[in-house]
Parts: structure tokens; C-alpha cells; sequence
């Protein structure tokens, strides 16, 4: 289904005239341009609607002609008003055909969860993707290369911002602990501290509204269980992403996903650690278009992007894979960086994880 389908069975489902976002993400999905200038906001400088026949576009005076210019499509038809005049959600309600939804604070529009009309993925979608993740991946991959003990974990955080923003992607988190922190804490926000014994790198990239999530790890004298926790999370994070092209298969929820995923830490012998982290979930045009946990009841929806991040007790395995019918692909994968077979618990299939770089 397109996503021009998607829209038309949303407006003939709720018996509405035209649907509005003004969200970054689900801007950037309908248009495939950005509407962000203040990044710290939860709404753009521009919205985007859709009314049966096409879309449209409202902003202000200031941003019309650089969105016409350098963010939208030709034929993307762009309303202004005056910024000193009026607001954003004003001039939508003045220029919208009624009755209408929008995805932020508009009188007398209904509201929208944007997220389950941007699931699944289009072709178009899953291509963009591709080299998103192969570029999030090479440039995290070349930093990490490069790394020393010395090295304080806001130098490396520093780093990857500089060569993602480079490349024109943008970093909404980078998180590097090194080998005290990384076993202290599951979010290793940046600090001065040295990586010490060994480095986790996580990283979630932005362009376009999709994202794309990683983990490597570096050891410079790595303490002797690293190896093997970072297995153990391998195998938690293989068994989730089989588990999550069976159940979508099948139409299923995401509870029975996380069910494998709690069969897998117990197996392992670490009942408990689940509930240290959240194990991550559907991924697209957002960081996690949904976070699983045992009572979620969100389909599982092919072909979808699914980052899976499980922990163990300092070490941790991460990718953003796409995940259809006929297969899954690690989206975050370059060939460069060292990988390993690992298999899946209590299903059959085996898929190559990132190994530990000890340098």
C-alpha cells in the first residue's frame, strides 16, 4: 500500500476532509524534506497536508522560499503568512479543508498518531535506508578504528557527530561509555572520563526522517568476560530478529518478539537483565517507532526496519536491520569491521553480528 492508500483509508476511516503534520519525522516521510530549524522543537516550521488530491505545504514568510527552493518537490504547492500575523497551527486551521486531523495542537482538529501510517516501509523507503545505514555504519566504523585508551569518551562522542554531520546525517544520540562506565550504566552519556579497557560506541542517525541505530565495541585490554557477555547479547539480539520476521509472518504482536527475548536471557542465565534496559523494537522515521516490552500489543509489520539493542551486564549488540518475508538485511552492515555467525535460541537460523575490535 502507498502511502498516498495508507492516507486515503485514514480520511475515509475517521470521515475526514484532509490530515496535516507538522512533526519533523512525518514531515520528512510524506515530503522527503526537513521543515526543522530549532532542533529542540517538537513541531516544524512547516506543515504538510494532504487532502485526497495531493499534497500541500503551510509555513511562514520566512522559510517559504528556501522550502521551495532546496526541500520540496516542484509540484508541492507552498501557502505563507506573514510570521508576525499569525502561527502555524492558525494558519493550518485557515487553510485546511474541514473537518481535519493534524499530528500537533490545532483548534478543532482532531489528533493523529502519525506512527502506524508509517509502518511498513515503501520500496522507496527501504532504499534510502540502504545508504543511510551503510553510511551511519562507515563513518562510526572509522572512528572506532582509530580509537586509544586515552581517548575521553566526549572526544569519540565529538568525532562521530563531526563525521556523521559531514555526510549530512544528523546524531539525535551518541552515547560512549568506556570500561568502567559501560558496566555501570546502560545510557553511557559522554563524560571526560579515558575509554580505558574497552569502548562502547552507540549511535542513532537521522536523514531524511529515517534512522538508523549501532553498537560497536573496542578493546583496548579487555577484562576477560567481555567477549563472552558481548556473545550472550549477540545471541539475544539474533533470536529477536528471527523471532521478528516468524511473528510478522504471522501477523503477530510484539509481546511474542519480547517473549523469545525473555527466553533467551533465561537460557542464558540472566533472567533479570531485560528489565535493565529496554530492548529496543520497529525502527523507520523514528528512533523506535515503537519500544517493546511484555504487554505491547503493536503488530509486527514487513518489510520494517527493527533495531534490537540487548544488554549484558557491560556489553551490548545493536544494528538497524530490515526485516521482510523472504529474509532480513542488516542495514548497518559495511564488511569491513570484524563479524561472527551467531545463532539464534530455539530457532533455526544464524546471522552475522559484529564482533569486538580489540585493538
Amino acid at each position: 500500500m502507498t502511502k498516498q492508500e495508507r492516507l486515503d483509508e485514514f480520511l475515509d476511516e475517521r470521515d475526514l476532509e484532509s490530515v496535516w503534520f507538522a512533526e519533523p519525522n512525518s514531515f520528512a516521510w510524506l515530503t522527503g524534506g526537513s521543515n526543522v530549524v530549532d532542533r529542540e522543537g517538537d513541531v516544524g516550521v512547516a506543515a504538510v497536508g494532504y487532502d485526497g488530491d495531493g499534497l500541500r505545504v503551510v509555513t511562514n514568510d520566512i522559510e517559504a522560499d528556501r522550502l521551495r527552493d532546496e526541500e520540496l518537490d516542484g509540484d508541492v504547492p507552498v501557502a505563507e503568512f506573514a510570521w508576525y500575523e499569525s502561527t502555524l497551527a492558525d494558519a493550518v486551521a485557515e487553510h485546511a479543508d474541514e473537518p481535519a486531523a493534524a499530528d500537533f495542537d490545532v483548534p478543532g482538529f482532531a489528533s493523529v498518531d502519525a506512527s502506524p501510517l508509517r509502518q511498513p516501509l515503501t520500496d522507496e523507503d527501504a532504499d534510502r535506508y540502504r545508504d543511510l545505514g551503510v553510511e551511519t555504519a562507515s563513518a562510526v566504523e572509522a572512528i572506532c578504528r582509530e580509537l586509544e585508551s586515552s581517548d575521553t569518551e566526549r572526544d569519540v562522542a565529538s568525532a562521530v557527530r563531526g563525521a556523521l554531520d559531514a555526510r549530512g546525517i544528523e546524531t539525535p544520540v551518541v552515547l560512549v561509555g568506556g570500561g568502567e562506565r559501560a558496566r555501570q550504566y546502560r545510557h553511557y552519556t559522554p563524560t571526560d572520563a579515558e575509554l580505558g579497557e574497552y569502548a562502547l560506541v552507540s549511535v542513532t542517525a537521522e536523514r531524511g526522517g529515517l534512522h538508523a541505530s549501532l553498537t560497536r565495541t573496542v578493546a583496548f585490554d579487555p577484562p576477560e568476560w567481555l567477549a563472552n557477555r558481548h556473545h550472550e547479547a549477540a545471541i539475544v539480539e539474533s533470536t529477536a530478529l528471527v523471532a521478528t520476521q516468524i511473528v510478522g509472518g504471522l501477523s503477530g504482536r510484539a509481546s511474542s518478539v519480547f517473549d523469545a527475548i525473555q527466553a533467551t536471557y533465561e537460557h542464558l542465565g540472566h533472567p533479570d537483565e531485560w528489565q535493565r534496559h529496554h530492548q529496543g523494537g520497529a525502527a523507520g522515521y523514528a528512533g523506535r517507532e515503537w519500544i517493546a516490552t511484555p504487554s505491547t500489543d503493536a503488530e509486527i509489520r514487513l518489510p520494517m526496519a527493527y533495531a534490537w539493542n540487548p544488554t549484558v551486564k557491560g556489553a551490548k549488540s545493536e544494528d538497524t536491520a530490515l526485516v521482510g518475508e523472504d529474509g532480513l538485511e542488516i542495514l548497518t552492515r559495511t564488511g569491513d569491521w570484524p563479524t561472527r555467525p551467531v545463532d539464534a535460541y530455539d530457532y533455526e537460523g544464524s546471522i552475522p553480528r559484529p564482533a569486538v575490535l580489540e585493538l
